[in-house]
């Protein structure tokens, strides 16, 4: 084991971030300057490049771009609107009804796009007018929208399971895509707990009754919707399809469904493009260096001494998983999804497989649920600046009304952890 490479790459990572470098680019440098002194300048130079770019020679990661196009179209097409009718009907009536409404739209929203992010933006910009006209707090109605935003990330189709099987070396994504569902259900119920008690505790005012009729139309209004649900995963069990295959179907009917809506207009298509090429770019920059950074760690034998390190502490089972998802959580804060899924994902999977005996399915929903949480939390929650940029709120007057749907986040986090049962049951009933 290298030590000085190890202490450049921590050091430089650190400081990078502290200057206020971007993500992608502190790992990517970062990676070098551990490769620098290691190798000759040249060789390092070219290693990291090769790295990179073979790194993203995979047909899987050909779904991303499509998956956040349709998000795009999805964000532009009217959906969102018409998710939260749907949602209305569904849950409207029950006591603090809108917070409930505020969940279940971004469960389905972000089911659907596959991106926390526009969930949060679309279903807040929708969601927080309504729940102020009706009484509720601007904070505890960010706070909601932020939470809920990322539980879409477990239920597929999702971007970042398509990532973490790129990184364990090829988990089936249909398996991952199966066994996000009830992960992904379980935190949306448990933050509808807290939202619900919440509400209750402060009287907050029940939905408004929808008559049968103008129910059942918005109900048939929202079906178009959720079919893409039912054609993508329903496709890919079936064996019609790839994921990848199915992203690009997934492009094709949300575009349809768009021009349908009437939402979206053929001089709206280049804007849509643009949008989706510079958030693609982004999403691949990281992949890149995440690559190229985690092999440097595996060069510098960094998982052997971290396995090393976490076996000499305890060998009890438990004890492993709760430390692996301490230092997840940590990392979670500091660092966003896609390179800790691809940092981390090399470091763990060994441990948890081989020390353990986990299925790397049941640990990718472990740490998808895990990171979901750093998403919503400072100082880097995307999701969290999103929400706050929507609602013009500022970070520091969400944090404690946040604080009950951490928790709540936490406590299924440790439920589907230490009951693998509850994971598994989906992709076993499917034969995976």
């Amino acid at each position: 084991m290298d030590v000085l490479g190890i202490v450049v790459l921590v050091l430089s990572f650190v400081f990078f971030l502290t200057i206020g470098v971007p993500v992608a680019y502190s790992i990517g440098l970062s990676a070098l300057a551990t490769m620098l002194v290691s190798f000759d300048a040249l060789p390092a130079f070219s290693t990291l490049a090769q790295r990179m770019a073979t790194g993203l020679e995979s047909f899987s990661l050909l779904a991303i771009p499509f998956f956040i196009l349709a998000g795009q179209l999805m964000n532009s097409g009217g959906i969102a609107l018409r998710l939260i009718e749907f949602a209305k009907v569904m849950v409207g009536r029950l006591p603090g009804g809108l917070a409930f409404v505020n969940v279940m739209a971004n469960m389905l929203f972000g089911a659907i796009s596959g991106s926390a992010g526009a969930s949060a933006s679309a279903i807040g910009s929708i969601m927080g007018p309504q729940m102020k006209k009706s009484g509720y707090e601007d904070n505890f109605s960010v706070a909601i929208n932020v939470t809920s935003a990322t539980t879409g990330l477990a239920i597929p189709p999702s971007n970042i399971l398509i990532v973490y099987s790129l990184a364990s070396g090829g988990v089936s994504i249909a398996a991952l895509f199966m066994a996000g569902y009830v992960p992904g259900i379980l935190t949306g119920l448990a933050l509808m707990l807290v939202g619900g008690v919440y509400a209750y505790r402060k009287k907050y005012p029940l939905g408004e009754v929808i008559p049968f009729r103008a129910a059942v139309k918005k109900f048939l209004d929202a079906i178009p919707s959720l079919m893409l649900l039912v054609i993508v995963i329903g496709g890919i069990i079936a064996g019609y399809f790839t994921a990848t295959e199915a992203s690009a179907i997934a492009v094709v009917y949300c575009l349809v469904l768009a021009f349908i809506y009437k939402e979206i207009k053929v001089n709206d298509i280049p804007n849509i493009l643009i949008k989706t090429v510079k958030t693609t770019g982004i999403v691949m920059l990281l992949i890149a260096t995440s690559i190229g950074l985690s092999w440097v760690m595996s060069f510098e034998n960094i998982p052997q001494t971290v396995s090393n390190g976490l076996l000499s502490l305890s060998s009890n089972p438990f004890v492993i998983l709760l430390m692996i998802n301490l230092i997840l959580l940590f990392v979670g804060v500091f660092m966003d999804m896609t390179p800790a899924v691809l940092i981390f994902t090399p470091i763990f999977l060994p441990i948890v497989t081989s020390q353990l005996g986990l299925d790397p399915i049941h640990f990718g929903i472990i740490m998808i649920l895990n990171l979901n949480i750093g998403l919503c939390t400072p100082p880097v929650g995307s999701v969290l600046f999103i929400g706050c940029s929507v609602a013009n709120m500022k970070i520091q007057n969400v944090i404690k009304p946040m604080i009950p749907f951490y928790i709540a986040m936490i406590v299924v986090l440790m439920i589907i952890t230490f009951f693998p049962s509850i994971t598994m049951f989906v992709p076993h009933l499917f034969g995976f």
